[in-house]
């Protein structure tokens, strides 16, 4: 299986979609997608049942992380919000990350607890020097070469996002992401994708998600996500379906089929595990 790293050098777009678990890591990855991406709005919904406003904590998104880097074997691009405090900070977050498995890491500029662009009209960024010295320890930090550091910019105007992107390329990150706010048309994306130097990193939401072609996505982006796409799927289907067991106590006639629970068991890895036991254990605890 290449290297996320080298996925991206070989100048296709990578793309992913976005998990809450580990078990839409594995439907992800099943579905043949190149990477996916620990959704930061998905964790905080899945797990902490809360808006994505940096509620939880760097270790409960790293447990998240490393389950799904557990189960599967597709890069994981792991989105660690602000790198949750100073440079300081942010060096133990990279150890961590790295350490789980995580192929890429997502940092954000945004001020701690940050807030999320695609439902906050409210955004705080913090000065660029405190975002680029934070990038500058990430990088020291490293120590696979092989990990991608996305620098995100939460900058809505476009010559703040290029000024930005320029200066964290400068401090060592490999890719840029932009916010879907920042920019209204191709054109932008085409700009910061040439003031910047390095392909970018684009989730798939709002007018990026609409109004942009295969062709322009993958003339820019290095990476290509859509992030909740898993999870709105998810919790539309539970959503329909327990809203009319709830009403009809009975699952005989459930608007959307459910899957199967045979074809779900050898999804989820009974067999494997009941040929583990058979090699390895006793007959009379097998």
């Amino acid at each position: 299986m290449p290297t996320l790293k080298e996925l991206i050098n070989t100048g296709k777009t990578v793309w992913a979609a976005g998990a809450f678990d580990a078990l839409s890591a594995r439907l992800i990855q099943e579905a043949g997608f190149d990477a996916l991406l620990t959704s930061g709005y998905g964790i905080s919904s899945s797990f902490l049942g809360e808006p994505d406003t940096e509620l939880y904590t760097m270790t409960e998104n790293l447990a998240v992380v490393r389950n799904v880097c557990n189960a599967v074997i597709i890069p994981v691009i792991a989105d660690i919000d602000t790198a949750y405090g100073n440079p300081v900070s942010a060096m133990r977050t990279m150890r961590e990350f790295e350490n789980a498995g995580a192929s890429a890491v997502i940092v954000e500029d945004q001020v701690s607890p940050k807030r999320c662009p695609c439902s906050s009209s409210l955004i705080d960024i913090v000065p660029m020097e405190d975002a680029v010295n934070k990038i500058r320890a990430m990088v020291a930090t490293r120590k696979n070469p092989d990990l991608v550091i996305v620098a995100r910019t939460d900058a809505v105007t476009a010559e703040e996002a290029i000024r930005r992107g320029q200066a964290y390329v400068a401090a060592g990150a490999d890719i840029i992401q932009p916010i879907s706010r920042c920019f209204k048309d191709f054109a932008g994306l085409q700009a910061m994708r040439q003031g910047c130097g390095v392909p970018l990193s684009l989730q798939l939401l709002a007018w990026l998600e609409t109004d942009l072609d295969r062709r322009q996505i993958e003339e820019v982006a290095a990476i290509a996500t859509y992030p909740l796409v898993a999870l709105m799927s998810a919790t539309q289907a539970m959503r329909t379906n327990l809203r009319a067991l709830a009403q009809t106590k009975s699952s005989k006639a459930l608007p959307l089929q459910v899957n199967g629970l045979q074809d779900f068991n050898d999804f989820i890895g009974f067999p494997r595990i009941d040929a583990l036991q058979k090699q390895y254990m006793s007959v009379e605890h097998a």
